[in-house]
């Protein structure tokens, strides 16, 4: 196994660096092997620091050696989006107008990999200011094609096997999106679970982080790690959380009850996208049940665009003036719209999300998961500009609902297409089992 290191699941390194048999040393060195074969067309990385990332291995080797506590990630390598603050490391959020940026503190979300034991790696490449500009990150699966967006590099790093596991965010489609790109997991939790504290602020009302792994097991245990109650986020839910990993190994023999939803916007799948659901919808038979969509219901994603415009603007309205010019021509059209939505259209965007939680807190009180593609269809080419549309992701962003992607698809190109699960609010360990089960099932069927 020792040439295979790279392939290690998080959750058989954790146990092998606390067990004794593998050293983080020697999993760090692997995967730093890794990328220096593939990052030259992968692209993935913003900033890697292999000196710093051997450093934190070796300490986590002494601390074990020495009868320590160990951490839920001791030793794991793990990658995050360079939007997310480590001190004295840079993060360039993707654009020229953070090009010398450099924070002195740390996000919570670091400090909690930290405390945990994982070791830093360094900060994967983001499209800009995390939003709809491109970065060069390019897809495992064919170097022509976009790994999605805004969080490229997480995604991509996972799916190439360069580290077992990766932080990134999601406003829009941002993680599941990229994971069904990748052909990995990706999974977003309910809005509050994880802090945003330290992390580039778009969307103060959508943005959320979440977890890229090779196994449902993986991204809910890097949840267990990090998140938790932070004073300093104002959307952070001060309570307990929920065990995720717990979820992702219930062996539950209860069939789920899950929702399909049809939405106007169904018709932009594409063609394989459509027949691998309608498979899957099939295999599933009566655990699933097909619901008419209100016209005001259907209208949610316009409405999550109003909000994400508009507080990106609020947010970031100082750089966006001082550097106007250094914003690519596909941001700035975006930001003028942007500044054309007033204060009352932002007002009753902002009730109409009130609204919704009602609708769907009366929805997971007859079903555990309503049931989605987690993109239109597979990865769009590079030469097209585009990362994908985040249509079917934008409810759960709209609404904070948990949502994960499973790798179960494949398109036409033999690209991975991802099956997306979305949850009730802060019911996040019920999705996991009803995700876990899911996949029991589709594998019974094959």
């Amino acid at each position: 196994m020792k040439g295979d290191l790279h392939l290690l699941t998080a959750r058989d390194s954790v146990q092998a660096i606390v067990g004794g048999s593998l050293s983080s040393e020697a999993l760090v060195e692997a995967c730093l092997k890794r990328i220096s074969e593939t990052d030259g067309t992968l692209k993935a990385w913003a900033h890697l620091d292999e000196n710093s990332a051997l450093e934190q291995a070796r300490e986590m080797d002494r601390v074990r050696r020495t009868g320590r506590a160990t951490g839920l990630l001791h030793g794991v390598p793990v990658g995050l989006k360079d939007i997310i603050d480590t001190a004295n490391v840079p993060c360039r959020r993707g654009s020229a107008l953070f090009d010398n940026r450099v924070p002195d503190k740390s996000a919570t979300v670091a400090d909690r990999l930290i405390e945990a034991g994982a070791v830093i790696m360094g900060k994967t490449k983001t499209t800009e200011l995390a939003f709809v500009h491109p970065t060069d990150t390019t897809n495992p699966h064919d170097p022509l094609r976009s790994p999605g967006g805004s969080s490229s590099g997480s995604a991509a790093a996972v799916a190439a096997n360069q580290v077992p596991l990766a932080i990134g965010s999601q406003t829009g489609g941002s993680v599941i999106r990229p994971a069904s790109f990748c052909g990995i997991y990706g999974f977003k939790p309910s809005r509050g679970m994880i802090s945003r504290a330290g992390v580039l602020q778009t969307s103060t009302t959508l943005d959320h982080l979440g977890t890229f792994g090779r196994t449902l097991e993986d991204a809910a245990l890097l949840v267990n790690a990090i998140s938790g109650y932070d004073p300093q986020d104002d959307a952070s839910l001060p309570r307990p959380r929920p065990d995720f990993l717990g979820g992702a190994l219930a062996e539950t023999q209860i069939e789920p009850a899950i929702a399909w939803l049809d939405f106007p916007f169904h018709d932009l799948m594409a063609s394989d996208t459509r027949e691998g659901m309608e498979a899957v919808l099939e295999a599933l038979g009566d655990r699933v049940e097909r619901l008419p969509v209100a016209d005001t219901l259907a209208d949610l994603a316009e409405v999550h665009i109003t909000i994400h415009e508009y507080e990106f603007c609020h947010h970031l309205a100082e750089p966006l003036a001082a550097s106007w010019n250094k914003l690519s021509h596909t941001l700035q059209p975006v930001v003028e719209r942007g500044r054309t939505i007033s204060d009352a259209q932002y007002q009753d965007a902002l009730e109409v999300r009130r609204s919704a939680f009602l609708f769907f807190a009366q929805l997971y009180n007859d079903f555990d998961a309503i049931i989605e593609p987690s993109a239109t269809g597979e990865a769009p080419l590079i030469s097209s500009g585009e990362t994908g549309d985040p249509i079917f992701c934008r409810l759960a962003s709209f609404v904070g609902l948990p949502s994960l992607t499973l790798p179960i698809l494949v398109g036409e190109n033999e690209l991975p297409i991802g099956v997306q699960l979305i949850g009730g609010r802060e019911e996040d360990s019920r999705l996991l089992r009803t995700a876990s089960r899911v996949q029991n099932v589709l594998k019974e069927a094959d």
